[in-house]
């Protein structure tokens, strides 16, 4: 993928909020690379939470809702292809950022 100004604004705003719920995943244990767990944090499910920490728990629901709103900007800013290879480079840090105690693939089932 090529970096230009635009793509690196787009990734540098994405990889902020990648950072943050990171944070916030871990202080609540959560899993998120788990099939359902995302979904479950969106529809303000705590019950996949490791660890009762309600304000952590709602900033982490807050960003997640957040990354979609920015996904959806990048992806009317950039266009569909560049903002998927975007997309997937963000989603890949992620899950080396989280590491093997987030669960399985970002969004998808278990791998």
């Amino acid at each position: 993928m090529t970096h230009d100004p635009h793509t690196e604004f787009w990734g540098h705003q994405l990889d902020g909020l990648i950072g943050e719920i990171v944070r916030e995943a871990s202080i609540c244990q959560v899993r998120l690379l788990d099939p359902g767990v995302v979904d479950a944090v969106l529809h303000d499910n705590a019950s996949v939470c490791g660890h009762d920490n309600p304000a952590a728990f709602k900033k982490l629901r807050e960003l997640l809702m957040m990354t979609f709103v920015v996904r959806g900007k990048a992806f009317d800013s950039l266009g569909p292809l560049e903002a998927d290879a975007l997309i997937q480079e963000i989603s890949a840090k992620l899950k080396e950022r989280l590491g093997s105690s987030a669960g399985g693939r970002f969004g998808g089932p278990a791998t």
